[in-house]
């Protein structure tokens, strides 16, 4: 690819990330900003500080523009990276077209990015989480996220390294052992928190923890298709009219 093709995909990754920022906001905002609410509550119920100083923030904005803002430049941001890692996969990982490659690296950023992190560090809500650790447990979260995505870079390219000798089938299997066990062991050495009060209801917790996935997963599912269609729409036509050439040339 040369560089005005990557340059024209790296553009439409991040509108693709915008508009899954957009699905994504959507979701974010009706799922989980209902929750925020009910666990800012109990919060302040809680609260044996009554003085109520005054907000920097207020919670209209926190739930509309700064929700809004931080969702949007994540998608673009996020959209943009991802277009380049797409640029670089096409035709590197097996016979994919721009599409099915699209949705390959949507997915793979969906489980290394957020899942895999978010299973051993979970989302907080409000009254959730001694304040005290809070930098310890951001901290650990993003060492997680940049473990789990240098071991899948080191799984695909065992991956590709193995494929000759066993087999593509056996070295995806192996590989995706590798990071499964790795990520295990991770799982076990880092440490835990279990900072969650007796009275904070299960079931408020498990619903904003499904909401944040649901949140991720809206942003990651509508970028792969979006960014999928517009990159077929730059390359296939491309790809229909090289045979053509070919055929012309013989002629």
């Amino acid at each position: 690819m040369n560089s005005i093709s990557v340059r024209a995909l790296l553009v439409r990754g991040m509108l693709a990330g915008l508009i899954a920022g957009a699905f994504a906001l959507a979701v974010a905002y009706f799922l989980g900003e209902s929750r925020v609410d009910a666990a800012i509550a109990l919060e302040e119920a809680h609260s044996h500080d009554h003085g109520g100083g005054e907000e920097l923030v207020t919670r209209t904005m926190q739930a509309t523009g700064g929700l809004a803002t931080g969702v949007l430049v994540f998608g673009v941001a996020a959209g943009g990276i991802a277009a380049l890692v797409v640029c670089y996969a096409l035709g590197r990982i097996g016979r994919f077209g721009p599409r099915a490659t699209a949705a390959l690296i949507a997915g793979a950023a969906l489980l290394t990015v957020y899942v895999v992190p978010f299973l051993k560090y979970p989302a907080n809500p409000p009254a959730v989480g001694n304040p005290d650790t809070i930098g310890k447990r951001t901290t650990l979260f993003f060492l997680m996220v940049a473990l789990s995505v240098l071991l899948a870079v080191a799984a695909v390219i065992i991956g590709k390294w193995l494929a000759p000798r066993l087999g593509n089938w056996n070295a995806t299997t192996a590989a995706g052992a590798g990071y499964v066990v790795v990520i295990g062991l991770a799982y076990a050495f880092l440490p835990s928190f279990d900072e969650v009060g007796k009275d904070f209801p299960a079931s408020l917790l498990w619903e904003f923890r499904l909401s944040t996935l649901a949140v991720q997963t809206t942003l990651w599912t509508v970028f792969g298709l979006v960014f999928g269609y517009l990159t077929e729409r730059i390359l296939a036509p491309a790809a229909r009219t090289a045979p053509s050439r070919v055929a012309n040339s013989v002629h």
